[in-house]
């Protein structure tokens, strides 16, 4: 199948002058974030895109990769208000979202109060996410989803910019609840969080045993983070660019006449809409960030795994062949890539 190769509408030029200040204010967090996080580029990369692309990310990583020092120094980094939720077993829906208590007013009556749980801030470690009952993770699919919490039949709004990071530990499943397709859908990414390379591993070293860590510069406030979120989202995109979106996305359902032979045994379920709107809202954020004034098909190609990887299930035929998910977008890409330049 080939394409047209279309124009997208051009940006205004105040527009074109914000995207210049956001690959600048870029290029400064990573270079803040490089005074105490070594190496994890790509990471950084990925989190910046489901940041200013209002969406919510996974982090799939074993201990001790940083993943809590990095999400709170970007919150430094930002001026943003933090909060890391550890996830147990008996770890309740109030203690996520706050609760009412009984307090007594100045004149001795006595009302309830809304006390905030640790929900109310604007970027959100989720920590061993799949640790909670489904009950406490649906309060948290409440606020990720609708930007608010309900507590007794009350919503409390949450403040923006509001960026849920949440992790999980591949190799410990004892006592864990596998997060359910529809809770996996709402996250943009899933990005992996992989072993540092020998020379990095030896910078960690250095740099991490001796005195304490730097204090980071903030580089924008909460005001600007919107801002630029309502940037990206005006950032144009092609007509081909949504077409590729699309046709990349329904060649992963197995059911459908548009999805190749091969992958129809390797995979139980496709991905869902969702997964288009997020496939243009990361190609939309990567653009920006790197200075492009529109989409490109190698932003589509770059955030194509980490938008994919969680939303396409593999069957026992795939996991006995060792095929994963990662194969499988992989291949999908490489193949509707070459058709598009025929």
């Amino acid at each position: 199948m080939s394409s047209t190769i279309t124009a997208a509408p051009s940006l205004q030029s105040d527009d074109v002058v914000a995207i210049d200040e956001l690959r600048g204010v870029y290029r400064k967090l990573k270079g803040e974030l490089a005074k105490v996080i070594v190496g994890q580029d790509q990471v950084i990369e990925q989190l910046a895109i489901c940041l200013f692309g209002r969406g919510h990310a996974l982090l799939m990583g074993v201990p001790g990769l940083a993943k809590t020092l990095l999400v709170s120094r970007i919150a430094e980094t930002m001026s943003l208000s933090f909060s890391r939720i550890q996830f147990t077993p008996d770890l309740m829906p109030m203690d996520i979202t706050g609760t009412d208590i009984l307090q007594e007013t100045q004149d001795r009556r006595r009302e309830f109060e809304f006390l905030k749980g640790p929900v109310f801030a604007n970027i959100v470690l989720a920590d061993e996410i799949n640790r909670a009952p489904s009950k406490t993770q649906a309060a948290m699919l409440e606020a990720m989803q609708e930007h608010r919490v309900t507590v007794v039949g009350r919503p409390y709004p949450l403040e923006p910019p509001f960026f849920v990071l949440a992790t999980q530990n591949p190799v410990e499943q004892e006592g864990t609840y596998p997060l359910p397709e529809a809770q996996l859908d709402r996250f943009m990414f899933l990005i992996n969080v992989d072993y540092p390379s020998r020379a990095e591993e030896l910078e960690i070293a250095r740099t991490t045993t001796g005195g304490t860590l730097p204090r980071l510069e903030h580089i924008i406030d909460a005001a600007a983070v919107q801002k630029f979120q309502e940037l990206v989202r005006r950032v144009p995109v092609p007509q081909h660019i949504y077409e590729f979106a699309v046709d990349l996305v329904r060649r992963t359902r197995p059911k459908t006449k548009e999805s190749p032979d091969w992958l129809k045994p390797l995979v139980s379920w496709g991905a869902g809409p969702r997964a288009v709107q997020y496939l243009i809202l990361g190609a939309k954020s990567r653009a920006a960030l790197t200075g492009s004034y529109m989409a490109r098909l190698e932003d589509i190609m770059a955030i194509a795994e980490p938008v994919l990887t969680h939303r396409v299930l593999t069957t026992f035929n795939a996991e006995s062949e060792g095929i994963t998910s990662n194969d499988i977008i992989d291949r999908l890409v490489k193949e509707l890539n070459a058709e598009q330049v025929r």
